[in-house]
Order: C-alpha cells, then sequence, then structure tokens
C-alpha cells in the first residue's frame, strides 16, 4: 500500500476509497477530484464528481484545456445521484465512470460526453447551453506517486499521480501523459459561505507539490505537501497566499509559500464554474491550468482554484498590490 502520512485527527483507512453513510445536513457532500496537466501546459484537464444525497442531486464535472486549446466543458449541476453505493453517472449527454482499482493506487476514469466548446471561459458563468458542442471521451488511470495526504483535521486526502491514456476531441485523440492529483472528501460543504485557494502541480525537476488555505479570518498552518524527485511524500505544513486579482475578480497571479518551495502560480487557461445554492445563491468557481515558477528558477505545470462566493472580497483574501514582488 501507498505510504500514508499519519499527522491528523482522524486515521485514513483502505475503506476510506469507498462511499461514506451521509450525515443529516442539506448540503453534506462527498467530493471526488482527479485533473492533470502535460508538462508544457499544452493539454490539461479534470473531473470533480460531487455527490449530495440529502439535496437529490449530483455534480459533475469534466474538462480538457490547454495553453492554445479552447475550454471544452461538462458542467452539470443536477445530475442524477448514482446508483446506491456507486460512482457511475448516466444522462443522456454522457456517461462517467469511475474505479478505484485498489485502495490508494491506480483510478481509472471514463468519460463519454456530448461537451460545450467554449472559446472564451467565462462564458461558463453563464451555463453553456446554446454553444457548440463536441464529442469528449476520457480513458485516463490515475498512478499514485510516492503515497497520501490527508489533511490534519478534515476528512480529506490528496494523492500525487501520473496520468496516462488518451482524450479524444471531436476527431483529435490526444494521448496522455501528464502529472496530476486525485482527491476525496466528505462532509458538510458549504459553498456559499467561505472562499478558499487550493493548488497542485509538477515541477519540471520532478517534484510534485500541493498545498490548500481557506479564509476564515485568521490565521492556522494550512496543510502542504511536497514529493521530491525520486523520494517520498512529506509533510509541510504552514502554507499561506497571495494573489493579485483584475477589476473584474479573476485572479491574475499567486504567490503559493509552501515551506521550502515558494513560487508564483499564473493562470494561462481557465476552466470555471458556477454554483447556485438551494436557496438562489451563485458564488463563481474560478478554476485554471496554471504555470508554475519557483524562486530557484524551476517551472512547472499545474491547477490552482480560487474559490469565490458571495462577498468573497471580505472573506480575508490576502491580496497582491500592484508593484509587489510575486
Amino acid at each position: 500500500m501507498a505510504k500514508i502520512i499519519d499527522h491528523g485527527t482522524w486515521r485514513l483507512t483502505p475503506e476510506d476509497e469507498s462511499l461514506h453513510d451521509p450525515g443529516p445536513e442539506v448540503l453534506w457532500n462527498e467530493s471526488y477530484y482527479f485533473d492533470f496537466a502535460a508538462p508544457d501546459g499544452s493539454v490539461a484537464g479534470y473531473v470533480r464528481l460531487g455527490l449530495y444525497p440529502n439535496w437529490g442531486r449530483a455534480w459533475y464535472w469534466a474538462c480538457v484545456t490547454g495553453k492554445d486549446r479552447p475550454l471544452v466543458l461538462v458542467a452539470d449541476n443536477d445530475a442524477p445521484l448514482p446508483e446506491p453505493g456507486g460512482t457511475d453517472i448516466r444522462t443522456g449527454a454522457y456517461t462517467a465512470t469511475q474505479r478505484v482499482v485498489s485502495p490508494f493506487g491506480p483510478v481509472r476514469i471514463g468519460l463519454d460526453a456530448e461537451a460545450a466548446v467554449l472559446p472564451d471561459p467565462t462564458a461558463a458563468h453563464g451555463g453553456t447551453s446554446g454553444t457548440g458542442t463536441t464529442r469528449l471521451t476520457f480513458d485516463l488511470r490515475w498512478d499514485t506517486v510516492s503515497g497520501v495526504y490527508p489533511y490534519k483535521d478534515l476528512n480529506r486526502y490528496e494523492i500525487p499521480c501520473t496520468v496516462t491514456g488518451t482524450v479524444t476531441l471531436g476527431d483529435e485523440t490526444i494521448a496522455i501523459d501528464a502529472s496530476g492529483e486525485r482527491d476525496h472528501s466528505w462532509g458538510e460543504r458549504d459553498w456559499w459561505k467561505i472562499s478558499w485557494l487550493w493548488s497542485s502541480g509538477r515541477l519540471d525537476d520532478g517534484t510534485f507539490f500541493h498545498g490548500m488555505q481557506a479564509n476564515i479570518g485568521f490565521a492556522i498552518p494550512w496543510p502542504s505537501f511536497a514529493v521530491p524527485p525520486g523520494g517520498e511524500i512529506e509533510h509541510r505544513g504552514g502554507f499561506s497566499a497571495e494573489t493579485r486579482f483584475a477589476a473584474d475578480g479573476s485572479p491574475e497571479s499567486s504567490h503559493l509559500r509552501v515551506p521550502g518551495l515558494p513560487m508564483t502560480a499564473t493562470p494561462l487557461a481557465f476552466a470555471p464554474v458556477t454554483v447556485v445554492s438551494p436557496d438562489g445563491v451563485p458564488a463563481h468557481f474560478p478554476r485554471a491550468l496554471c504555470r508554475f515558477d519557483t524562486a530557484d528558477g524551476r517551472s512547472g505545470h499545474g491547477w490552482t482554484e480560487w474559490h469565490q462566493p458571495p462577498g468573497w472580497r471580505d472573506h480575508g483574501w490576502s491580496h497582491l498590490a500592484e508593484g509587489d514582488p510575486t
């Protein structure tokens, strides 16, 4: 079994790769993420499955983008829940599957969908109806690199991975040989209360990294890890970030303080989604393929997200002023 860092207030077990009994909250959620990015940033994508059994729906998102590619997106926030005990989603527009081959080991992701084509990714905030479409398929495998990183105080874990397989866009088939990350979490998750930044990637020397910061009004040692080239996963802790936002709220760059590995994240291609609460409140979820540049001259690619619920500018975001070094 992959190495598990044990530094938390709960103990991760192989059974946690499976589904969990839901709590009583309407917004109790079980979430699986899978992302990938080619070493040169030419192609990247992600999948998220969010299950809301007490709300009677699932969220399913899948996309492909790249430095010189339009966004191709499936964003379904009213998907049917899978069959009990399963994680497959089937609708008239797409079929999505995921299989954990072995706990904390390989996962296979399949998708066959009619997806929206969005040359302007910000159009996704208004929904994807009425856009051009293309067939999007995934036949991809995430393989664990080094180990598993559970968060300290949350039912959540992250796994650095290599990603291989194929993606098809219309008549184009793309061979994927990339790096990425997958994660799994469960519990109440109110997307309309708290803003956050989450980031992960791989540098050109083979170093994997991850960091996350929620804006709760005060600083704590936020979770982060790194995997040195050919080494084992290392808990770093103490992550923080500062972001420069444009006037329209889109992130322009973030300074990521992964302990011992400070770097700048610069968005190259956005793949955003808007989510609406049970009482009709929208929140924006900018997620982007990023280039990462470290202080010592290394670079790489991966994903960063900056969740923006109502009033997010007042949530304690640390902003970079114009002219500040990054």
